[in-house]
C-alpha cells in the first residue's frame, strides 16, 4: 500500500471513528481548519500531559504560564512580526493555484532525495549481507548526479533566502523544472512576499488604532512575561517557561489534513541562560527532546535532524526534528538558540529593564534563551499516523479477515480499557458495572453491551483501546474476567482484584516518563 493510500486512510479513520472532524462540515466546512472529536480531544490532552509533565515535573527550574492570546500591538512589532513575519508566495497561472515557493523547492529536493534512497534501496537487495552503503553513497554514479544535484539547489536556494533575492528564488523553480503538482504547469508568477498574521479590532474603534493581531506563536507570550515570572517565583538561572497555547497564520497553502492550518496549538518552552552558555543548553535541549520522542517506541528510524539552511534573525543555532510522516520526513519540534534577541527587543519597545542579576557574577545581563518548540495537531498526526495498522488475520474458520487497529503507545490512548458483559441478561451488565465503578477514578474506560464480542473488539481495536476485559458466567462464580491485549490480541483470565494493578502499569504516564529521565 502506498504512503498516499495509507494517509488517505488515517485522515478518513479519523473522522469515523471521532478523532477529527472538519470544521462547520455541516456547511461545507472552513478551509485547514479542524474540530477534534470524542477521541481525538483525549488523545491531544495526553499528549498535553505527557509534554507538560515531563518539562515541569522532571525540571524543577521549569515553570508553566498561560498567556492571552489578545497582545498589545507593539509585542509583535518588537518581535519583528509585523514588518517580516512573511512567507514567499508564488501563483500557477494556469491553475490559478497558490503555493510557498520555499515549500515547492523543498518538495522538489525531497523528490531528489527519494531517488537516491529507492537505489540504495535495490542495491542493498542485490548485493545481501555483502552491502556497504557508506560505500556506495560515495561511488555510484546516478546517486552522485542526484546529490550534486541536492546540493546545487541547496546552496542557490540558501544564498536566495540569506539576501531575500525573491528573483533568484523564482529562478531557481524555473531552472529545476518544478511543475505545479495540480496542472503539471510551469507557467509561474513572480515571487512576493505574504505576510501570515491575522488582525482584528477590539473595542468600539475602527480605524487603525484598534487593530490588533491574534497572535502567530506564543513565545512572544512567555517573553512578556519573564521579568514577572523570575521576580515572583524568585528564580535563578537558568531557568524555563513552558506553555501550551493556540495561535493563528494565515498560511498561503494549508494542506496535508491537521499537519499545516491555520488555527493551531503550539507546546512551547523558552529556557533562560547565562550568555556564554548557551551552545551548551543547546545541545542539551537537543537530546532530551530526542528523548522524549524515542521514549514513545514509534521507531526511531521516524526520526531524523535536519539543521536549518538559513537562521532566523534571533538565531545562532536551529535544527529541526523531523518525522516521516505518511507524506514524508517533515518538521515536527524546533530546537532554536534565539540570544538575547527578544527580551533585548521587548526592553528597547518598553523601556522596562529586563535583565537579571547574576550574583555569582555580580552583575546584570539580558539572559539568552534556547527554544523548545512543538506543534501539537503535528504531534497529534505523527502518533495517529504512526499507530494506524492494518492486520490480516486467520479466523477459527480458516478464513481471513483485516483487523485495523491503533497502535497508540498506551499511556496516550483516549480510553485505557474497555468493558464488555457476554451478555445483557444474567447479571452479567451489572457485575459489569461494578468493575467499571472501581476502575473508573483512575482510568478512562468505556461500556459496551451491544453487538457481539468480536464486534466490540474491532471496535477498541480502531479506537486504540490497549485493554477489554470481558464478564461471562464463569466470572459470577469465580470473581475473574478475561483480560484481552490490543497489540497481540492474547486473552488471559484474571481475578478482578489483580485488574487495577495490570492496567495502570502498561497505561501510566509514569513509564515514559521514567524514559525521558533515563
Amino acid at each position: 500500500m502506498g504512503n498516499d493510500d495509507i494517509f488517505k486512510k488515517v485522515t478518513a479513520h479519523a473522522k469515523e471513528y471521532g478523532f477529527v472532524f472538519q470544521s462547520s462540515e455541516i456547511y461545507d466546512g472552513l478551509s485547514a481548519v479542524y474540530d477534534y472529536g470524542q477521541n481525538g480531544t483525549l488523545l491531544k490532552n495526553n499528549i498535553k500531559k505527557y509534554w507538560l509533565d515531563a518539562m515541569v515535573l522532571l525540571n524543577e527550574n521549569i515553570v508553566t504560564i498561560d498567556s492571552a492570546i489578545f497582545m498589545h500591538p507593539t509585542v509583535w512589532k518588537a518581535s519583528g512580526h509585523a514588518d517580516a513575519f512573511n512567507d514567499p508566495l508564488i501563483d500557477n497561472k494556469d491553475s490559478k493555484k497558490r503555493y510557498r515557493a520555499d515549500v515547492l523547492i523543498e518538495d522538489y529536493r525531497e523528490k531528489i532525495q527519494k531517488k537516491i534512497d529507492k537505489e540504495v534501496t535495490k542495491a542493498a537487495k542485490r548485493f545481501g549481507d555483502a552491502f556497504d552503503k557508506a560505500e556506495f553513497l560515495k561511488t555510484n554514479g546516478r546517486v552522485l548526479a542526484n546529490q550534486k544535484k541536492i546540493d546545487e539547489l541547496t546552496n542557490s536556494f540558501q544564498t536566495a533566502l540569506e539576501n531575500d533575492d525573491l528573483a533568484a528564488i523564482k529562478q531557481i523553480i524555473v531552472e529545476a523544472g518544478i511543475v505545479c503538482p495540480i496542472s503539471g504547469s510551469k507557467n509561474w508568477t513572480d515571487v512576493r512576499q505574504f505576510n501570515l498574521m491575522f488582525d482584528t479590532r477590539i473595542g468600539s474603534v475602527s480605524d487603525e488604532s484598534g487593530k490588533i493581531y491574534l497572535r502567530p506563536e506564543t513565545a512572544q507570550g512567555i517573553f512578556v512575561n519573564y521579568l514577572n515570572v523570575q521576580k515572583t517565583g524568585r528564580m535563578k538561572l537558568p531557568f524555563g517557561i513552558a506553555q501550551i497555547g493556540k495561535a493563528f497564520r494565515n498560511e498561503i497553502v494549508a494542506r496535508q489534513f491537521i499537519f499545516r492550518m491555520r488555527e493551531f496549538e503550539q507546546m512551547e518552552m523558552q529556557f533562560f541562560v547565562r550568555p556564554g552558555e548557551e551552545k551548551k543548553w543547546y545541545r542539551f535541549w537537543k537530546e532530551k527532546r530526542e528523548k522524549w520522542h524515542k521514549a514513545l517506541a514509534m521507531g526511531d528510524e521516524k526520526y531524523r535532524w535536519h539543521d536549518h539552511d538559513k537562521l532566523a534573525r534571533y538565531a545562532n543555532a536551529a535544527s529541526d526534528i523531523e518525522f516521516d510522516f505518511p507524506f514524508g520526513f517533515k518538521e515536527l519540534e524546533g530546537i532554536h538558540s534565539r540570544t538575547d534577541f527578544d527580551l533585548s527587543q521587548h526592553q528597547e519597545f518598553s523601556g522596562k529593564k529586563l535583565q537579571y542579576y547574576d550574583p555569582e557574577l555580580q552583575k546584570s545581563y539580558v539572559p539568552y534563551v534556547i527554544e523548545t518548540s512543538l506543534g501539537l495537531d503535528r504531534m497529534f498526526l505523527s502518533v495517529l499516523s504512526s499507530a494506524y495498522t492494518e492486520e490480516v488475520i486467520e479466523k477459527a474458520d480458516g478464513k481471513k479477515d483485516t483487523r485495523v487497529v491503533l497502535k497508540i503507545p498506551a499511556p496516550l490512548a483516549p480510553v485505557k480499557v474497555a468493558i464488555l458483559p457476554l451478555m445483557k441478561k444474567d447479571g452479567l451488565p451489572e457485575f459489569a458495572r461494578k468493575i467499571m465503578d472501581n476502575l473508573k477514578f483512575d482510568l478512562n474506560c468505556r461500556y459496551e453491551e451491544k453487538d457481539s464480542i468480536g464486534k466490540r473488539y474491532r471496535r477498541q481495536d480502531a479506537i486504540g483501546t490497549p485493554f477489554c476485559i470481558t464478564i461471562d458466567h464463569q466470572s459470577l462464580i469465580n470473581n475473574d474476567v478475561t483480560l484481552r491485549y490490543r497489540d497481540s490480541m492474547k486473552q488471559e483470565r484474571v481475578s478482578i482484584l489483580d485488574l487495577p494493578s495490570i492496567i495502570k502499569l502498561k497505561t501510566n504516564m509514569k513509564n515514559l516518563l521514567k524514559k525521558v529521565e533515563a
